[in-house]
């Protein structure tokens, strides 16, 4: 391997995922706000968003040195801790409603159901850079998957979260039509082995993803400034997840190191 850790693609997952986790946890206090913390379970997903960070900066230090053995325990401890976390996440949030009434309406009006699993999916995430070597195909393919998955969220999320105001404004429409892109984009190289200049284009589709996420991220502050409370913070706290937009930034990204990789994997085949 290369001197310079900072240039394994194994460590770029390393700090994607930390910072995934601790920017969970202003996303899930102003969540949870709404309701004041009103079940102690929901203060599980912020403790361990403030601890976590913490453990896999030594697990960072670890893979740094040499020392994959504490690498890859601390990130099996945190993986599998955020996969069951995600889990239960996901069946607290259903039960608010859905599983009360069975209905798409329930569905829709529910807690954010599939918010939860984005601890899954870092999890998850965790525990692949471990088991799967960062010089394979595979490795790559795994990353893009994981993006792969998160847009089909973002799908779900947009669609859902917008079909509560019925769509109120046209904008609305851009990010549902926008993650179905990104998914019909990265389904490709998971099943065929592509060129690289679609791989480039689904490089470029990332970078729409981007511009996607920082226009909702206006579009939704904009709304909480204009929204009726008494300070900002309930203004906030009560009106569209500033948040939630970012989520296509983050997955672009995430998309991005795997996209790289796999261009870098059909260069060297191409010489041998």
């Amino acid at each position: 391997m290369e001197n310079n850790w900072l240039r394994w693609p194994r460590t770029w997952i390393e700090i994607f995922v930390l910072f995934n986790l601790g920017g969970l946890a202003p996303d899930i206090f102003l969540a949870h706000s709404v309701n004041a913390f009103h079940s102690r379970a929901e203060y599980t997903p912020l403790i361990f968003s403030f601890i976590a960070p913490a453990l896999l900066l030594p697990a960072l230090w670890a893979l740094a040195t040499g020392r994959l053995v504490l690498w890859r325990w601390l990130g099996f401890l945190i993986g599998g801790t955020a996969v069951i976390i995600g889990i239960a996440g996901l069946v607290l949030h259903l039960e608010s409603q859905f599983f009360q009434q069975w209905t798409l309406a329930s569905l829709v009006y529910a807690a954010p159901f599939a918010a939860p699993l984005a601890y899954t999916g870092l999890g998850s995430l965790l525990i692949m850079n471990r088991m799967i070597a960062d010089k394979e195909t595979e490795w790559a393919q795994w990353v893009i998957f994981f993006a792969f998955g998160g847009f089909v969220g973002n799908f779900i999320f947009s669609l859902t979260d917008h079909a509560q105001n019925g769509f109120f404004h046209r904008t609305e429409w851009i990010p549902v039509i926008s993650s179905a892109v990104a998914v019909g984009f990265l389904i490709v190289p998971l099943f065929m082995k592509t060129s690289r200049t679609f791989l480039k284009l689904c490089g470029l589709v990332m970078l729409a993803q981007m511009a996607v996420g920082a226009l909702g991220f206006g579009f939704h502050a904009l709304a909480d400034w204009h929204n009726v409370g008494e300070n900002i913070f309930l203004r906030i706290v009560h009106g569209a997840p500033i948040f939630a937009p970012t989520l296509f930034c983050d997955l672009a990204v995430l998309a991005g190191i795997g996209l790289r990789v796999l261009g870098r994997k059909h260069q060297e085949s191409r010489r041998y």
